[in-house]
Order: C-alpha cells, then sequence, then structure tokens
C-alpha cells in the first residue's frame, strides 16, 4: 500500500506521543490508524497493551482483517472494542466493588447482562399493565417503539451524563403544543424509574446501567484505574466524532496515563447523534493532544464529485462549508424523471445493468433512499434478480419477525410445540412449507396446506394419504421432502422439551439445512436463522435467573417477536462485504459501513425523509444532549428544528458523495412510493444546484 509522507510521519510518530487525527471521509485516517497498529507490533509492542476504541462494533472491520491476516505473529491479541463493551467487562471483573454502591438488592449475586432484546421484555413487563391504566393515552404509538423509546431516554442520560430522573423535564422542553399532552413525559419518567428500580431489584443491567455504574463507581476507583493502566499503555481511537460524551470524558481523564494515543477524527461527520453522539466534545479532545495532525487529499472522490458535494452543502446549509462553488463535469450527476414510481425502478434497473455492462462490479453499486421499506425492497430486489443481476440488503433496523426465514422457522416451532397452544393460519403454513421445501411454489404449498394441515389439532397429515391425482398435482419430490418434514416434527415431539435455541439449531442443522430443502443454498435465509438462534440464546441467557422452563420461555420469546421488539446488532448481517452485489440500503447504514463505491443511486430525493428526523415523541436526540442548554425558559422551537435539520442534511450528503468514486444518479418521480407528490428540501437543493452552474 502506498502512503503519503504526512501518513508515514504519523503511522511511525514516536511511542510517547499523543496525537489528534482530523480530515473529512476518504483522506485515509483509518488507513492511518490501521497501520499505526501494525507499525507497533512489528516495533515489539506486546499486543495484549494496545487497546482499539470505535463507536460501534462493525467499525472495527478494518483493525480485525489485519489481525486476522497470516503476516501478523505472535506477541499478545490486541483489545477491539467499544466504550460500552468496556464498561460491560469492568463491571463484570469488578462487581464486588461497586454492586453495594450501586444500589443492588442482591450484591452477593451475579449480574445478568441485558441485550436491547431482553431490556424491552423486561421494559414490557413493566410498562404494559401501566398502559391499562391510562398511561400515554394520548398517544397513538406502536408498544414496541414506546419501549424502545424510554429505554433510549435512559441511554441518553447515562451517555450524556445526567441523572435518569431528568429526563420527563428536558423532554417536557421540546414540546410547544398541547399542554395536556405534557403528561406523556411525566409517563415516561415514571416507566423510567420503574424500570430502573426493577433493574437494582433483579441485578439487571441494561447499558444504560453498565455505563453509570462504570462511570461513577468504578473508573475512579484505584484498583480499576490501575489495573486499565497497566494493561492498556497504546490506545487508537477511530470515529471518536461518533462516540458519546461519557466516552470522551473517559479519554480525557486516561490519555495522561498512556504512553501513546491516536485520536482519530472524521470532519463534517457524527451521523449517530440519535444514539448520543457528540463531534462537539470529540472535538475537545484535541486540547489534550500533544500535536494536531490533519489530512484533507480525498483517496476515494474525484474532483468532479468533490464539488458537487461541496456544492451541495452550500446550498443546503451555508454555515456548513466556506468552499467556493466549483463546477463538475456534466456526466458526473445524471438522474431520471418519471411520473410514477413503478417506472423509476424500471429505469434503475435498466442503468444498473447498462453499468455492467460497462465493466462496473456488482459491489461498486449502491442504492440508497432514506428509508428502505418492505414493499421497495422486495420491488427493486425482485426487477434485479429478475435480470441476473447479484443484489443484497441491508436494514438493521428491519425486526427479526418480519424476515420470511424468521417466520418459516416460528411456523415450524409452534407445530413441533403444540403444548404452547398456538395454531398458525393455513397460510403462514403454506408459506412456512414454500420456505422449507427448496422450490416449492406457495400454489403447491397452499393446495398441500389445506388437504394436510388440522389448525383445531395442530397436526399434519401424512402425504401417502392424500389421492393419487392430487398426490401427481403436487410432485412427488415435493411430497417426499415433506415427508421428512413431517416425520423429524413428529420425532421431535417425541423427546424431552429442548431449549428453543437448542431446538431452532436442530431443526435447521438436521433438516432445513440439507439438500433438497428451503436454506441449504440460501445464504440469507441461514444468516437470519443465525441472527435468530443468538437471539432466542441471549434471551435465554438474560433469563436465567427467573424460574422459568424451557417450554415457557419459548412461548414467552414468541410473545416478545410478535410485539415487534427489534433484534439487537448481529455483526454477521454487517459483514458481508465480500460478496460482490449491488447493495440495497437506507443512506445511513451505508455511512455507518464506512466504505466506498464507483456509483451511488439517491432514490426518492424529493421524499422529506432526507431531512426530517423520525417521528419520535418520547425522546429528543439534541434536548437529550450535553450541547443542550438547560437554563429556565430555553424551549425547543420549530427554529431550532429547521437549523437542525439543515445541517443534518448537509452532513448526511458530504458523508455521501466523499464515499462516492465516479457517479451519482437520481431516480426522481413525480409521484412517490406512496403516490403523493414529492417536493422536498434536497430536491431543491439540486436543482439550485444546477440552475447555479448552468448560469456559469
Amino acid at each position: 500500500m502506498k502512503l503519503t509522507q504526512s501518513q508515514q510521519d504519523i503511522i511511525t510518530a514516536p511511542f510517547d506521543t499523543r496525537i489528534f487525527l482530523s480530515g473529512p471521509s476518504g483522506c485515509g485516517k483509518t488507513t492511518v490508524g490501521v497501520e499505526r497498529m501494525r507499525y507497533l507490533l512489528e516495533q515489539g509492542v506486546y499486543g495484549e497493551s494496545i487497546l482499539v476504541l470505535t463507536p460501534q462494533r462493525t467499525l472495527q472491520e478494518p483493525y480485525q482483517e489485519l489481525l486476522q491476516s497470516p503476516e501478523i505473529g505472535a506477541g499478545g491479541q490486541v483489545t477491539l472494542a467499544t466504550v460500552g463493551g468496556l464498561a460491560r467487562r469492568m463491571v463484570d471483573l469488578f462487581w464486588p466493588l461497586a454492586a453495594e454502591a450501586a444500589g443492588f438488592a442482591n450484591p452477593d449475586q451475579p449480574p445478568i447482562f441485558l441485550t436491547l432484546e431482553t431490556a424491552q421484555y423486561y421494559m414490557a413487563h413493566i410498562v404494559r399493565p401501566l398502559l391499562d391504566e391510562g398511561y400515554f393515552e394520548s398517544l397513538t404509538i406502536n408498544r414496541n417503539r414506546l419501549y424502545s423509546q424510554v429505554i433510549d431516554n435512559l441511554n441518553k442520560a447515562a451517555a450524556i451524563g445526567f441523572p435518569h430522573t431528568q429526563i420527563g423535564e428536558r423532554l417536557d422542553k421540546a414540546w410547544l403544543g398541547d399542554p395536556s399532552q405534557r403528561r406523556i413525559y411525566q409517563d415516561t419518567q415514571d416507566c423510567a424509574n420503574r424500570f430502573r428500580a426493577y433493574c437494582l431489584e433483579h441485578n439487571l443491567l441494561d447499558f444504560s446501567l453498565q455505563l453509570e455504574i462504570f462511570w461513577e463507581h468504578l473508573w475512579g476507583d484505584p484498583i480499576v484505574q490501575d489495573y486499565l493502566t497497566r494493561t492498556y499503555r497504546h490506545l487508537i481511537y477511530d470515529n471518536i466524532e461518533e462516540d458519546i460524551p461519557r466516552a470522551h470524558d473517559l479519554i480525557r481523564g486516561w490519555i495522561p496515563d498512556l504512553d501513546s494515543a491516536l485520536l482519530i477524527y472524521d470532519e463534517n461527520a457524527g451521523y449517530r447523534r440519535f444514539l448520543g453522539a457528540d463531534p462537539e466534545t470529540a472535538w475537545r479532545l484535541s486540547d489534550i493532544c500533544s500535536s494536531h495532525a490533519s489530512l484533507n487529499d480525498s483517496f476515494v472522490a474525484s474532483e468532479d464529485i468533490l464539488a458537487l458535494s461541496d456544492s451541495l452543502a452550500h446550498v443546503i446549509n451555508p454555515a456548513s462549508t466556506d468552499a467556493p462553488l466549483n463546477g463538475f463535469r456534466e456526466g458526473v450527476l445524471q438522474y431520471a424523471d418519471a411520473h410514477f414510481y413503478p417506472e423509476l425502478l424500471d429505469w434503475l434497473t435498466e442503468e444498473i445493468s447498462t453499468l455492467l455492462e460497462e465493466g462496473i462490479e456488482p459491489a461498486d453499486i449502491v442504492v440508497l433512499a432514506p428509508y428502505l421499506s418492505d414493499a421497495l425492497r422486495f420491488s427493486l430486489m425482485h426487477r434485479l434478480e429478475t435480470r441476473g443481476i447479484p443484489v443484497r440488503s441491508h436494514r438493521p433496523s428491519r425486526s427479526l419477525r418480519d424476515e420470511p426465514a424468521t417466520q418459516s422457522l416460528l411456523t415450524l416451532a409452534a407445530l413441533a410445540h403444540p403444548q404452547w397452544g398456538i395454531r398458525p393460519s393455513e397460510f403462514d403454513v403454506a408459506y412456512a412449507l414454500m420456505q422449507a421445501i427448496d422450490g416449492f411454489d406457495l400454489i403447491r404449498a397452499n393446495l398441500l396446506t389445506k388437504i394436510v394441515y388440522r389448525a383445531r389439532e395442530l397436526a399434519l397429515s401424512p402425504f401417502d394419504g392424500i389421492k393419487p391425482d392430487v398426490q401427481e398435482r403436487i410432485t412427488y419430490v415435493f411430497g417426499g421432502y415433506y415427508t421428512q418434514l413431517r416425520e423429524w416434527l413428529l420425532s421431535y415431539q417425541e423427546q424431552d422439551v429442548v431449549p428453543f435455541d437448542h431446538f431452532l439449531r436442530k431443526l435447521f442443522g438436521e433438516i432445513l439445512s440439507q439438500p433438497g430443502f428451503g436454506f441449504h443454498r440460501d445464504l440469507d435465509s441461514a444468516r437470519v436463522a443465525a441472527s435468530l438462534i443468538e437471539s432466542v440464546k441471549k434471551f435465554r441467557w438474560a433469563m436465567a435467573s427467573a424460574d422459568t422452563d424451557a417450554l415457557t420461555l419459548g412461548r414467552e420469546y414468541i410473545d416478545m417477536l410478535s410485539e415487534g421488539v427489534i433484534a439487537a446488532q448481529y455483526l454477521g448481517a454487517w459483514k458481508m462485504e465480500e460478496e460482490n452485489a449491488v447493495l440495497v440500503a437506507p443512506a445511513y447504514t451505508f455511512l455507518m459501513q464506512n466504505r466506498a463505491v464507483a456509483v451511488q443511486f439517491w432514490l426518492n430525493p424529493g421524499s422529506d425523509g432526507w431531512v426530517e428526523r423520525l417521528f419520535q415523541p418520547l425522546t429528543h436526540p439534541y434536548v437529550l444532549s450535553r450541547s443542550w442548554d438547560n437554563a429556565e425558559g430555553h424551549y425547543w422551537t420549530d427554529a431550532d428544528d429547521v437549523a437542525a435539520n439543515q445541517a443534518t442534511l448537509a452532513r448526511l450528503t458530504t458523508g455521501l458523495l466523499r464515499r462516492c468514486k465516479e457517479r451519482l444518479y437520481l431516480g426522481l418521480s413525480e409521484l412517490g412510493e406512496s403516490g403523493f407528490e414529492q417536493r422536498g428540501v434536497l430536491l431543491k437543493a439540486f436543482q439550485r444546484v444546477l440552475q447555479e452552474m448552468g448560469d456559469r
């Protein structure tokens, strides 16, 4: 790899140097971080004394690849972690030092760490009865979103550093509407208080408690500080602008005791603000570093793309850049204007096909939208797959229950456990059989289900009992695979009940992954199955202290999933980078993958989804932030909202274009996906940019 002199100087800096490295995306900052780690190891620094921190585990991939390569020899294992992960390790290791001081009812018992899913399960256990009493009665919202937003408030309080008892007070200052609506913030505060009390009573630690215990009870303890400072002597902290203020506080207090540190800051980023990221507190870490280095030349985007990026950011938010408007070649920005949305998807499919014929690899093409609905995902991927174009999608917020593979597994699980009393519909059973048997179409699956499925008894009758002419319609090949699946389910029912995740492993490994069955060649379904099994396993671990048998736990999990609880983040869903396929994803998901492509397609630039925040009535990323002025009489206004949206859109477009090498395509339709006219802020910004370029 050819490196610039500026990069080399940072990589080979003395071991007693603390460097703050900043620059825009694509200028080689993460490369410097990876090569700095390589240099330390090559110079004989013991691997276990090196700590690499990132705000999200998926951002550790470049470091992980180097550590797993054969060129890295012996010398101890470098620690890759997030601040949240580090806090959990310390809480687990030094639990006796903090348990009693933190107020846990059973300090002599071990802690139970909760995932996002299990935290929502316990939150639902607490909040569900309150809803029946009239809590949140003026609010229309899905229950899973209600649970997750209360948890999000607790996480932000811990991440920012204010008492969780102030959540309702802060949120109240974000509301200027009907005063009667303010009661929902009192309800939110009460639910947060009850959840925290329940956790303390039962030794449950969600993310917020893990972080609070580490910061308030462990970090200041000399034993813990001595352990950390003796263990880790060298720090590489990448993408610090995407991390939380408490993480920056930790590093501020830790750096004086380190031998060396490299802090990497991405300018004009901060895409995780909705999760508590704070670029302002990250930037202030430069004050405690002995040197400040900067990289500015992009190794990714062309001059024309950079000119387009600067022009667009200047139009959207003049305060975001002082770069002069520069012209760009006509072919860099291309667009199609369709009347109806299906016409737009047809155009996009044709353009991608043409690009592939020109020699561009599928993995160098990404299709982005502000939100990726099920309808859009299916319509676009079906068109591309029909043309033989490899395609994959990634939507982390998609619930596990919405995945076809999950629905199939859960339906088969219900048939295998009649004790649950869950009676799938005929359609669910037909759909499950279609997914479970390779090549089985829905028409034959529906015909078979109507004959063999008896919902009242939760039983499947044998294929041999079907009339011969109907057997021929279904075909004996599919009938044979159905018979194998039915006999496996019957055989399982004769055994002792096993934990639900063990059942899913058996179902996948012994039958569904075998030749002739639906998961044998479908890697996407296998990935979903792995995520589901991991989710169930973590749920079982979190419930280990409850006096609940395996059968009841399985039913409890399905009930939780039916409420739409979102799965925790599973790295397997992100580690698909080597697959040579067109990526279809939400814009922010692509940004957090931190990779570049040759061509980007932006769908629906006229949609307000590009600029507006998701409606989250029970939480607020700006009011619940450290930069928010909590003074009496200071309220969040419409002007604040407009300014924040402009700054966010400017960051988003700049981040996307700096990860684009050659061309940007805009997919415009007069009527959007929902059939309404599209005239959003981003579309108007492009129109102004093109107008100004035309006037030159």
